[in-house]
């Protein structure tokens, strides 16, 4: 299936203060590969077969430099891409608010936040040089707070804000990429690169080691901000020592990424369709999976929804704006798959992408479950 992808050139362009490179110059490598094909010519960006360029190494130390700031076009949002506990915060926050952890044994740094989500914009302008970016949209929760030295004696309520510290434990970000679109039922999706970075995984009373960041490279849904995520355009575990290490192998997994497979995946589910008594034949089985006995439960493929996620895929089926069933009962596997990727936005931080990617794949797999040829159709057995 070949896709046609729109382009947008509404919105400022993502701009860079004096301080920070403005170009970014290929070298003359090339090797054939399945992603994005990038005309540096006419900036039209096309889904197919394309040559991929290995880029020279961009400095962005800078990018911290006094004075140095990016500005990026502004986008009116209707709901956060996740919400659960989180609240959101800026990049400034981040850089000028919040300390970072280190190492307790070695006292040696962690790679923070704000260097995450730096890294990230870099290996964006590297893949994508011809795009504009949105200001990336971070999401935090499980604030560590403390205090400076000079505070120890002072009670809480009088504390002064030059000795209160604090960070937080959990983040997560995404940064949507308008000029890159597909149009699916009506639903404009964009390219959207993102990641989750939780402290809680590290061993911050031990010296340094390698660090571990989850990194993700679909689209998201514009009509309700759901994220759409397969397999392929997600990494659960990338460990790095260094932001450089972090930023090559962010490449990889968007060098990795078939964004044309995962479109026509998409595409696929507006054909299939459950009718009302398929829906309840799934949210009953899906409460009856936690309670499986564990080698039935090893023979049927995995669901990570729970039943929080599922009473609210039951109630917005009737209840949703844009994906609740039509007048006879049915519902598309597209408005399907959206009601679960709804639903997931109440997970927390640390297993929100998970959930996200196995969204996909258990759509995927009930509708080819409907045309008999699954081993999901136990959950509309």
């Amino acid at each position: 299936m070949e896709i046609e992808l729109t382009e947008i050139r509404k919105g400022e362009t993502l701009s860079i203060s004096p301080g920070i490179p403005k170009d970014i110059i290929s070298t003359q490598t090339h090797s054939n590969t399945s992603f994005i094909e990038s005309n540096l010519e006419n900036t039209s960006t096309n889904f197919g077969e394309y040559e991929k360029v290995f880029l020279e190494p961009v400095d962005i130390t800078n990018l911290n430099a006094p004075g140095a700031t990016l500005e990026f076009s502004n986008s009116i949002q209707k709901s956060p891409f996740i919400e659960a506990n989180t609240e959101e915060v800026s990049l400034f926050h981040l850089k000028e608010k919040c300390v970072i952890p280190v190492f307790t044994k070695d006292n040696e740094i962690t790679l923070s936040h704000q260097e995450f989500i730096e890294t990230a914009l870099s290996a964006i302008s590297k893949m994508f040089p011809n795009e504009n970016v949105d200001t990336p949209e971070i999401r935090v929760s499980h604030q560590i707070k403390g205090r400076t030295p000079d505070a120890l004696h002072i009670a809480a309520k009088d504390l002064q804000e030059h000795q209160r510290t604090s960070y937080f434990e959990r983040m997560a970000f995404i940064v949507r990429i308008p000029g890159i679109t597909e149009t699916i039922n009506g639903n404009k999706l964009s390219l959207t690169i993102g990641g989750v970075r939780s402290y809680n995984l590290e061993n911050l009373y031990n010296k340094k080691t390698y660090e571990k960041f989850k990194f993700f490279i679909g689209f998201q849904n514009m009509v309700c901000c759901n994220l759409c995520v397969n397999t392929d355009g997600f990494q659960s575990e990338i460990r790095a020592m260094s932001y450089l290490d972090l930023e090559d192998k962010m490449l990889q997994v968007i060098q990795g990424y078939n964004a044309n497979q995962h479109l026509s995946t998409m595409k696929s589910l507006v054909d299939y369709s459950l009718s009302e008594r398929d829906f309840a034949q799934i949210i009953g089985k899906a409460r009856l999976y936690n309670y499986l006995p564990k080698k039935e439960k090893a023979l049927i493929p995995e669901l990570l929804l729970n039943d929080g996620h599922i009473s609210t895929v039951a109630k917005d089926y009737y209840q949703d704006e844009s994906f609740c069933r039509n007048a006879n009962g049915d519902i598309s596997m597209w408005e399907f798959y959206n009601l679960l990727t709804g639903s997931n936005k109440t997970s927390y931080v640390d297993t929100f992408l998970e959930r996200g990617v196995n969204a996909f794949s258990f759509s995927e797999g009930v509708s080819d479950a409907l045309s008999g040829s699954s081993n999901y159709s136990w959950f509309l057995s």
